[in-house]
């Protein structure tokens, strides 16, 4: 019985050590003015396994894209994109300038020192999905995030 007991737990074990396991580095959402509509979510994720960030809520915003920013001709321009892939041990910055989370329809102003909830869902090579809830600050409209390795 013993025997089984240690099986049975051994197998959970295992179960969850091959969750994708993503890890949320340092985020952080930019604050905003009164009137302002939309503002950026940033951090670096690393996961132990191959995933996609395939969306983002907030009950903060209405409206919430993965976007990338990228230089066409002479132009930085910005869109929504249907994920971003993570490559195992491979970290992946979510900055100003490259790929963030954009939240628009604002259901409120965004204000410094206050956290706001946040879901990231990751799907698997297999389809299958994980959330991960995050607790993110908000940080000063002047902040610089430390630069990602």
């Amino acid at each position: 019985m013993k025997k089984q007991f240690f099986a049975l737990a051994m197998s959970f074990a295992l179960a969850a050590s091959a969750a994708a396991q993503v890890t949320v580095r340092e985020p952080w959402i930019r604050a905003t003015v009164p009137a302002a509509q939309a503002t950026g979510a940033f951090m670096e994720l690393v996961s132990a396994q191959d995933t996609r960030l395939v969306e983002v809520s907030t009950p903060a915003a209405g409206i919430v894209e993965i976007h990338q920013m990228a230089l066409q001709g002479d132009r930085m321009m910005m869109s929504a994109v249907d994920g971003i892939d993570l490559q195992a041990g491979k970290p992946v910055a979510l900055a100003s300038g490259g790929y963030h989370i954009m939240m628009m329809d604002l259901k409120r102003q965004m204000k410094a020192g206050e956290t706001v909830p946040m879901t990231l869902v990751f799907q698997k090579k297999d389809k299958k999905r994980e959330t991960v809830e995050v607790q993110v600050p908000v940080k000063p409209m002047s902040y610089v995030a430390p630069k990602h390795q």
